[in-house]
């Protein structure tokens, strides 16, 4: 259910392109963002980073995108969002008792400090690519592909690489003798 929360805006955004065009899809895009944050803020009354990144982004680059009626601007969203995560994950491997991804998932599951700095490694790496597949998109395409893109590419994209890194994760998990069933 929380993946489609927060899918939540840009399948809006989808939508609205497809019926009404971009600068529309855009302002949806804005207004979707800004009532999942709100909802979130109501439910649990926090809103994380991540939400906090986004919204800040979509308000800049929808905002300018809207003003200049430029769309270049919202296209180049993704890009810097996923850049931004990048380099966060990148940092965090220097800065700090312990990566990023090892902060968020580490009270769930237990590796040894290698496999965490691997494992942020490859989502700071991972992010980093994914702007740059958004930039050759938006250059090499029209706007309707780079759409379909945002939504089913990146989706794709985030779908393959959390299937990959399962893979590579099941090899350095142990079993849990208090979860294992006695035969």
């Amino acid at each position: 259910m929380k993946l489609l929360f927060d899918f939540f805006p840009i399948l809006l955004f989808f939508f609205a392109y497809k019926f009404f065009g971009i600068f529309v899809a855009t302002g949806v895009a804005i207004s979707a963002t800004m009532g999942q944050v709100a909802v979130a803020w109501f439910r649990t009354r926090t809103i994380e980073k991540m939400q906090l990144v986004t919204l800040a982004m979509i308000i800049v680059f929808g905002g300018a995108t809207l003003f200049f009626k430029d769309e270049t601007f919202i296209k180049w969203k993704p890009t810097v969002i996923n850049w931004i995560f990048g380099l966060a994950f990148l940092v965090s491997q220097f800065v700090g008792k312990r990566p990023i991804v090892e902060r968020l998932m580490g009270g769930s599951i237990n590796f040894p400090s290698m496999i965490w700095r691997r494992l942020n490694m490859m989502w700071a790496l991972f992010f980093i690519a994914l702007g740059g597949a958004n930039l050759f998109v938006i250059y090499s395409f029209d706007t309707n592909t780079w759409v379909n893109f945002k939504l089913f590419g990146m989706f794709g994209l985030m779908l393959l690489f959390v299937f990959i890194q399962a893979i590579y994760l099941s090899r350095h998990m142990s079993p849990n003798p208090e979860t294992e069933s006695e035969d």
